[in-house]
């Protein structure tokens, strides 16, 4: 991604992280906390690698080694909070049925199952860590995007509907997909990482932006369902 280009997401990036963080303060985040830790965690990830990407170009061998580490442990602390999260997520959606616990178990099992066994199949540590952390990225990104699947089917299934939550599972998949995609045409063509670049960052912003509106909203206004049942409670 051209520098200029990459500074202006990462300010609309950091202004949309505010607005959610802030969103989320004024109560929220008590009903979300895994929402809230995943955002706060990419926020500070984003704030960490803002300067060494932004002149990637001219800074030295050894500041790009040290930022391409940082990128990616940042990258493997932020795929155990999105799976923390989906998987928090199907909990909170799965209270009316009454194979909750069995759902949620085989939910985890099947997610630490497939992260490792994948893992096993690319990791080479005799090449770049990019060249076999991207696939398995990839893979992880299209794991998080069937949960999502599944968790957005099980809210379109329930009897009292929980808007908000419906709006953070559309925001997720939106960038679960765009993760993957992206990440197997940079894996297939490195010719193209600067416009897959483009691709994964706006479907960043826009999952923090769809965050914004669904936390600036009254919960009257989104969970209209709960909001019945207090009144006739």
């Amino acid at each position: 991604m051209q520098p200029a280009l990459q500074f202006v997401s990462f300010v609309v990036g950091v202004s949309l992280f505010i607005l959610v963080l802030f969103a989320m303060l004024r109560g929220p985040w008590r009903r979300y906390p895994f929402v809230f830790l995943y955002v706060l965690g990419d926020f500070v990830t984003t704030l960490l690698e803002v300067r060494p990407a932004i002149k990637y170009d001219t800074i030295s061998a050894a500041e790009k080694k040290s930022y391409l580490i940082l990128y990616y442990w940042d990258e493997r602390v932020m795929q155990v909070l999105l799976f923390l999260l989906v998987i928090s997520m199907i909990y909170q959606a799965s209270a009316h049925l009454k194979s909750r616990l069995v759902l949620v178990g085989g939910a985890i099992v099947g997610v630490l199952l497939y992260a490792g066994i994948t893992f096993f199949i690319y990791y080479k540590p005799n090449i770049q860590m990019g060249l076999w952390m991207t696939p398995w990225r990839r893979n992880l990104n299209f794991s998080a995007a069937i949960l999502d699947m599944g968790l957005w089917a099980l809210l379109i299934g329930a009897r009292k509907k929980d808007y908000r939550l419906l709006m953070i599972s559309g925001a997720l998949g939106i960038q679960f997909t765009a993760g993957a995609i992206g990440q197997a045409f940079s894996y297939l063509a490195r010719s193209s990482v600067h416009w897959t670049g483009y691709l994964i960052a706006l479907a960043n912003l826009a999952c923090l932006y769809i965050f914004w509106q669904a936390f600036r909203t009254p919960d009257e206004a989104v969970e209209p369902a709960v909001e019945e049942e207090r009144r006739l409670k």
